[in-house]
């Protein structure tokens, strides 16, 4: 607090030359400059001094005034600058005045006031009387120290009369800040009274964005009869996603996150009614940050992580769990819903978003800064259901296991596995338990491969990220699943997926990024079940350019292109195009 005060206070350290100029017509023709006085601690006792003179009486409370760097109001230096104890290694402070000198002595005795490193106040300004004063205080503190606490350091009568002196001369600067001092505590201890919380810090984002589709008709899946596509009649929409995020730290190695979300941005997917509002036929175009409960506020996260010593993080969700925040997705640049890519597929690998973002999960992350880290994932997306074909252990589930290798800082390499379960049980309490196998990435067959069927799968995938320099990041990532149909475990299918990503950092301007991602979205290249096979091809293409308008405000201009969507070349392309504006705060 004590720095804080020295700073609201205006008591900058670069500026004793003035001073010293202006002291020296006032005093240069009364007094002689003084010399250093040589203490022995054996002949001059306290007892002594405090019988031959009065106490001190320096201003309270005490200041930090060992800090020049606590005296500057105007300096804003940032860098860790340790400090010196000696006026004299000030280089850029011309010690003529006899008050300057005076100081100066009782400095080299008894360590009051302290500077750069680099021996000089910083900023070639005159020292104001207020901070003269400061520095004449911080003696005063320190003389009546050794007196109260009787140490074997003594304190020469010459020395008491010069602070004696200096105190009667400065006694106006010394009272101003007396004053200012208590006006800043009486406001501290009113912040301190009021504030929101000692542990729980609060982080927002806002996403505003401007949408839109184009393109012939909605997208039809393969063998699918042409009466059913239906014009692609989309207007443009302006939404929004509100986060609120409360970090609380116990420990300050921990973290328990709390947020709540407000969001109405339609999704542009496959609703499975032709002409419902965002139908375009098919889950490809879906936007990164696309969700919608009304703007109603509900609980988005709640997790508590900690570290068990250098070994391993731990991350325990309580709601709306996923792994894509708990694991490395070795897609940095593009992996933020907020800032990140503009559409879903473009994020990461698909793999990550098993069974979607509901209900429980454990994750633990060992060795995460090392060369070589393990991940392993379990979550339930229905946890909170103790019905049958529910609960944390015996409905649906996903469990993932990864080993990312770090063989340099700009190269980053990850082998993924997981298993899923999906028994497409409804109740109740659950009345919503789609199939999702390719986590709503990718054609309808890659997703729900059994139409709708219990199904098991076995999900593996590459990815890989390199840094090229400091502005350019390629990544990209393969993906493979098996999924068995667990009404006839003879059916099996298999998908595939696939994407490349480029980034350039500050182009045109400090913290912009341009992007391209160009891949294969999830695909069901085979299936025993009934022909719900993708015949051909689809291939997405992403092109957006973040720029920031300040820290806290980006604005990303983006479009979409989804050739032969549904992996059918019957379809027309679809378009996609968004002007995305991010605010933190």
């Amino acid at each position: 607090m004590t720095k804080f005060l020295w700073i609201a206070l205006g008591l900058c350290p670069v500026t004793l030359v003035g001073t010293a100029l202006f002291l020296t017509v006032r005093t240069q023709a009364a007094e002689a400059p003084v010399s250093e006085l040589v203490i022995n601690p054996s002949e001059q006792k306290i007892a002594q001094l405090s019988q031959s003179n009065s106490t001190l009486q320096p201003v309270t409370p005490q200041l930090d005034e060992t800090s020049i760097d606590g005296i500057s109001q105007n300096s804003q230096t940032t860098d860790a600058l340790a400090q010196v104890t000696s006026v004299s290694q000030l280089s850029d402070v011309q010690p003529t005045d006899w008050a300057f000198q005076a100081l100066q002595s009782l400095v080299e005795r008894y360590g009051c006031i302290a500077g750069y490193p680099d021996g000089t106040y910083r900023g070639n300004r005159a020292l104001t009387r207020y901070e003269f004063a400061a520095g004449l205080n911080a003696c005063l503190d320190r003389v009546n120290e050794l007196i109260a606490t009787a140490t074997a350091d003594a304190v020469t009568k010459e020395d008491l009369a010069t602070l004696q002196r200096l105190q009667e001369e400065f006694s106006a600067e010394l009272a101003t800040l007396r004053g200012r001092v208590d006006a800043l505590e009486a406001q501290t201890a009113e912040l301190e009274a009021n504030q929101f919380s000692t542990t729980t810090t609060l982080t927002g984002e806002v996403v505003a964005a401007v949408a839109d589709v184009f393109g012939d008709e909605r997208a039809v899946r393969s063998g699918e009869a042409d009466g059913s596509r239906g014009d692609l009649d989309i207007n443009t929409i302006l939404a929004d996603r509100v986060r609120l995020n409360f970090n609380t730290s116990f420990t300050g190695k921990d973290q328990l996150r709390t947020r709540l979300q407000a969001r109405n941005i339609t999704p542009f997917t496959r609703t499975g009614t032709p002409g419902a509002s965002g139908d375009t036929g098919t889950a490809m175009t879906r936007l990164s940050f696309d969700g919608s409960d009304s703007n109603d506020v509900v609980l988005d996260d709640f997790w508590y992580k900690f570290p068990v010593g250098d070994i391993a993080d731990v991350k325990v969700d309580f709601a709306n769990s996923d792994f894509f925040d708990n694991i490395y997705t070795f897609n940095p640049v593009f992996e933020s819903s907020g800032n990140g890519a503009i559409s879903n597929f473009g994020r990461f690998n698909p793999i990550y978003r098993q069974q979607g973002t509901a209900g429980s999960a454990l994750t633990v992350n060992i060795n995460p800064k090392g060369r070589i880290g393990l991940s392993l994932g379990y979550k339930a997306p229905n946890s909170n259901n103790p019905g049958n074909s529910f609960g944390l252990f015996n409905g649906d589930y996903a469990a993932i296991a990864q080993l990312a290798f770090r063989p340099s800082d700009a190269l980053n390499l990850g082998l993924t596995y997981a298993h899923s379960y999906d028994n497409a049980a409804t109740d109740s309490v659950t009345t919503n338990n789609s199939i999702s196998v390719s986590g709503g990435i990718g054609s309808n067959f890659a997703n729900n491969p059994f139409d709708s069927a219990a199904t098991s799968a076995n999900h593996y995938a590459a990815q890989a990220s390199l840094k090229l320099g400091e502005r350019i990041t390629i990544s990209g990532w393969g993906g493979y699943t098996v999924a068995l149909n667990e009404n006839s475990p003879s059916q099996t299918a298999e998908i595939w997926n696939w994407a490349a990503t480029l980034a350039v950092q500050d182009l045109g301007k400090e913290g912009s990024v341009l992007g391209l991602i160009f891949g294969m979205p999830p695909r069901s290249a085979s299936n025993d079940f009934g022909g719900r096979r993708d015949r051909d091809t689809s291939y997405h293409l992403e092109a957006l350019y973040r720029f920031p308008i300040t820290d806290n405000i980006e604005v990303t201009p983006g479009a979409i292109v989804i050739f032969n969507p549904e992996h059918n070349n019957d379809n027309s392309n679809i378009y996609v195009g968004t002007i995305r504006t991010t605010f933190r705060f």
